[in-house]
């Protein structure tokens, strides 16, 4: 038998818990975010794909999403809620394959590395187990690696099975954009663009020691690398951790008051400090998000001397990481973010 590397993607995960708790939206678009309240400030957490299709996505302003799609039905966030079906899910996994590795990346997600000869049957066969056990529908993405399972799944949805390989890669991926591969944001493939690397296939013949002088000794070569879909990273099984601990607040009226500012700041870092000590894990670095009027969002992050769960010492960082923020228009989001060491 071979190895082989499945990524398990649960489909609209959040949408589809709300579903499950209210059958009669079956079919509807859904938009889950903020308090449920779309006249409020606060942005699209998940939408369901009949929602979708109207252009609502995650990270969509509520009031724009209301404007897009105004027959959609609008539900707060329940994080408990979600957090229990993701429990549900990886134990699922765990259980009825007890021979597989699982790594569980999110509420939603998790590679599996198995060996088998006929993957595709086991993709159904994890995907029929699922939707038994927890009715919900899940995506299976097959591939040599981690990073060819994550990209499969993408072409396998909704619910259903897609293997990428090294013999396929270039046949599936070589004439899309460099940002269609995991880890290529819209920044680096502007970058890339403006060196005259447009396509998956552009950047994977591309010199790698050139690129180390564009862009870095590190990530110029990764990302050729990248590009022919190498991937070495294991599949795990060890117990999801967070990497950061987070608190947020959209403010249903403009902050123009600095001084303001700094004291919702503050309160952020001592409730996401009072989160990092019940977890009984330290902090090494906190980092403060600001989003402007109308939408633009910055982010600073400052370092802490030493690993920490103490809230003077969160908030001082937190403050720290603020001053670097030079421009004190009117805001609508605060956040604050702490990273643990990994």
């Amino acid at each position: 038998m071979s190895r082989w590397v499945l990524h398990v993607d649960l489909d609209q995960f959040i949408a589809a818990v709300e579903v499950l708790r209210h059958p009669e939206l079956r079919g509807r678009p859904v938009v889950v975010g903020g308090d449920g309240d779309p006249t409020k400030r606060g942005v699209v957490s998940t939408a369901s794909y009949e929602a979708r299709a109207y252009g609502v996505h995650s990270g969509l302003p509520l009031r724009t999403a209301v404007r897009r799609c105004p027959d959609a039905v609008f539900l707060p966030v329940d994080r408990d809620e979600y957090e229990a079906a993701s429990s549900e899910v990886m134990a699922t996994l765990r259980g009825k394959q007890s021979e597989a590795v699982v790594e569980v990346v999110g509420w939603d997600e998790a590679f599996l590395a198995v060996d088998t000869d006929d993957p595709e049957a086991l993709g159904h066969q994890i995907r029929g187990e699922l939707r038994e056990s927890t009715r919900l529908e899940c995506t299976v993405g097959i591939g040599h690696n981690k990073l060819q399972a994550k990209l499969a799944t993408g072409f396998g949805k909704p619910a259903g099975v897609f293997r990428l390989t090294d013999e396929t890669w270039f046949e599936v991926l070589g004439d899309r954009p460099t940002d269609a591969l995991w880890g290529i944001g819209g920044k680096t493939a502007k970058r890339l663009a403006g060196m005259g690397i447009d396509t998956v296939a552009d950047l994977a013949a591309t010199d790698p020691q050139y690129l180390a002088t564009r862009l870095g000794p590190s990530i110029g070569p990764w990302l050729v690398r990248l590009a022919h879909g190498w991937d070495d990273s294991p599949v795990v099984g060890v117990p999801y951790v967070a990497r950061s601990r987070s608190r947020e607040t959209t403010y249903q009226r403009d902050l123009d008051d600095w001084n303001e500012v700094r004291r919702e700041v503050a309160q952020l870092a001592q409730r996401v400090a009072e989160d990092v000590a019940s977890d009984q894990r330290s902090a090494i670095r906190v980092v403060v998000k600001v989003r402007y009027v109308p939408f633009t969002t910055h982010t600073h992050g400052h370092t802490l001397a030493t690993p920490t769960n103490e809230v003077i010492a969160i908030e001082r960082a937190a403050l720290a990481a603020l001053d670097r923020f030079t421009k004190r228009r009117p805001v609508r989001l605060l956040g604050v973010r702490v990273e643990f060491a990994r």
